[in-house]
């Protein structure tokens, strides 16, 4: 891979900006799966504390849950939207720092979203090239493959592109921290697969409790993913009007999305002509969020 797309994947964005906590991201683990592991003992998955100390938490691998402060946010993703915000939290719960004895108490609630901006900041401070992703993880759930956000980081030894999952304790068939690319749902291959009728949409499942899936639900993938390869990796809060507008797109509306999904499937050999598009395309780049809708789009 050539040093301007190395070095794209170095660049921070409004999420991954460390700000003051260079220093102390610079100072966490090397190794990959050492850092995942760490980070995992500093937060809580919102569906882990809902489930309490059942399920995947039944062996209290996560702590025990009751002993959550019942007057917290049950999901932090609301108020931590970057890097900053979560390490400043996460220091003023305990002012140790990234620790394996972290009292549930002290852990923040967060999806993998912002698991994957957490890892992807660390990772650029410490000098290796990495990216969030967004798609659909099929080895969580045996018959649903659900929406989901990882890591890959550039691996100079092996030199390639290494995904791995930092959003959990996981027992995988294979390694969480080099995941198979055959492993993982990418949202521009799901989109293409759906499209071309070599998969059936309905197993695809946006986690919003309404049972969104199919095409809606990777359109959503799409420009999480999108934005991600931009550095720009925004919450389900923010997303391009033409997500709210989809029961309304037509045909010619579609066939622009599989052409940014063809892209998309081979990021590195594309990156200028996706830039191109995130430079002038308004439809995938202008946001909706809580207090901005189309209305204020002039």
């Amino acid at each position: 891979m050539n040093n301007n797309i190395k070095n794209f994947y170095l660049q921070f964005g409004v999420f991954t900006n460390p700000g003051a906590y260079s220093g102390f991201l610079k100072s966490l683990p090397d190794e990959i799966s050492e850092l995942g592991n760490l980070v995992c003992h500093q937060v809580i998955h919102r569906t882990t504390l809902k489930n309490g100390n059942t399920g995947t938490n039944s062996d209290q691998k996560y702590g025990d849950m009751t002993k959550f402060p019942w007057y917290r946010l049950r999901c932090d993703d609301d108020v931590l939207l970057t890097t900053t915000a979560m390490v400043a939290e996460l220091l003023r719960l305990d002012e140790r720092g990234f620790i394996t004895d972290r009292a549930v108490e002290n852990k923040i609630v967060v999806t993998c979203c912002y698991v994957s901006v957490l890892m992807t900041a660390i990772l650029r401070v410490k000098g290796i090239p990495a990216r969030s992703r967004s798609g659909f993880s099929p080895y969580c759930s045996p018959e649903k493959s659900y929406d989901h956000w990882i890591n890959q980081y550039w691996s100079e030894v092996e030199n390639r592109w290494i995904a791995f999952d930092a959003d959990g304790f996981f027992d995988f068939e294979f390694s969480q921290f080099d995941i198979p690319d055959n492993k993982f749902d990418w949202a521009a291959k799901t989109w293409i697969d759906i499209r071309e009728g070599k998969t059936d949409g309905k197993r695809y499942i946006y986690a919003d409790g309404n049972g969104t899936n199919g095409l809606k639900a990777v359109l959503r993938a799409i420009f999480y993913d999108f934005h991600a390869l931009m550095n720009n990796e925004i919450s389900y809060k923010f997303q391009p009007r033409s997500y709210s507008e989809f029961d309304r797109l037509e045909e010619i509306d579609l066939i622009e999305i599989d052409e940014l999904a063809f892209l998309m499937k081979n990021p590195d050999k594309n990156i200028d002509k996706l830039i191109e598009i995130w430079e002038r395309n308004r439809k995938f780049r202008v946001l909706n969020s809580p207090l901005i809708g189309d209305a204020d789009h002039r």
